[in-house]
């Protein structure tokens, strides 16, 4: 049996309570990887910058407006 098959199945025989706090865990992780990946991929490509740059001189030449 795979690592991967263990854990299923030890989260599928979780009881009510345990199962949500699993969850609210999982989610937790899965959100503190998603922000180390977009950090990361934002500092790495640069694409970010790009946008920012260009949204900047979109303002700078008054072709924005408040919101």
């Amino acid at each position: 049996m795979s690592k991967l098959q263990k854990i299923e199945e030890s989260v599928a025989s979780l009881d009510s309570d345990d199962f949500a706090a699993f969850s609210r865990w999982f989610e937790r992780l899965q959100a503190k990887r998603w922000d180390e990946a977009f950090d990361r991929d934002a500092r790495t490509s640069g694409k970010l910058s790009e946008l920012a740059d260009e949204a900047l001189a979109q303002h700078r030449a008054g072709r924005t407006k408040a919101l």
